[in-house]
């Protein structure tokens, strides 16, 4: 199945919308006051993990869809170390298999590489509210991410908690910066109606997927890696980090 194309950038510099209704939301699709949870990374590969926090957020945060942003290639690593997009988002895909999540190659489209840089492009071209969708570990390591505090400025951003970084994510640097503007869990499902920066941490029932799991999982018996996991290295954060 092909992945979902949401923007027409053929005509105009400046995005414009041409979403398809997203089957089973509340609102119907992507119409003015739709609220979208973004979760960026380079699925590499995709698991089942990625599809249990995006079931979450639906159902805890009140969004009618979560879409998926793959990522092309981490410009700070090599290319051998990634599977080919084409090969992620296909993936991904039969991963998801959710009417309301829903698999995009639009940092491709938008030619953006950071999550700053993506969320502002989304931010200013459509109507609609976003929430971007993390795990613990990146929370711990958004410090290095480039412009961190613009992207806190630009969208609510939901942690979802990940074993063993839990305590760790929540002393981090950027959640003890943003420690006053922390959303109570008990009132996540109005994270999406308040204006940022504004977070919130979400605990959930561990989940044994990981990226990295399912890599060593396709090593052969000899202990070689496997064809897939040749080309595939540990995703460590949706964007690279900036040094």
């Amino acid at each position: 199945m092909p992945a979902v194309r949401l923007f027409d950038l053929s005509a105009r510099p400046r995005l414009r919308a041409v979403a398809p209704p997203l089957a089973g939301a509340r609102s119907g699709g992507r119409r003015r006051g739709s609220a979208i949870g973004l979760l960026g990374g380079s699925f590499n590969p995709p698991h089942e993990g990625h599809r249990h926090i995006s079931i979450e957020a639906l159902r805890l945060l009140g969004l009618d869809a979560v879409w998926w942003l793959v990522s092309p290639q981490n410009p700070l690593k090599p290319r051998a170390g990634m599977a080919p997009l084409a090969e992620r988002l296909h993936r991904a895909e039969a991963v998801a298999a959710h009417p309301r999540i829903r698999v995009t190659d639009i940092e491709q489209r938008l030619r953006t590489v950071y999550t700053v840089d993506t969320v502002s492009r989304l931010t200013s071209s459509f109507e609609g509210r976003f929430v971007w969708l993390i795990g613990a570990d990146n929370l711990l390591q958004m410090a290095r991410w480039r412009r961190w505090r613009d992207l806190v400025s630009l969208t609510p951003i939901a942690v979802f908690d990940r074993s063993p970084y839990s305590h760790a994510a929540v002393a981090s640097r950027v959640a003890t910066a943003l420690r006053g503007s922390r959303l109570p869990e008990r009132r996540a499902d109005r994270l999406i109606e308040m204006a940022p920066p504004v977070w919130t941490y979400i605990h959930l029932r561990p989940h044994p997927a990981s990226s990295t799991a399912l890599r060593e999982k396709t090593d052969g018996p000899d202990g070689s890696a496997g064809a897939h996991a040749a080309n595939m290295q540990p995703e460590t954060a949706p964007y690279p980090p900036i040094r």
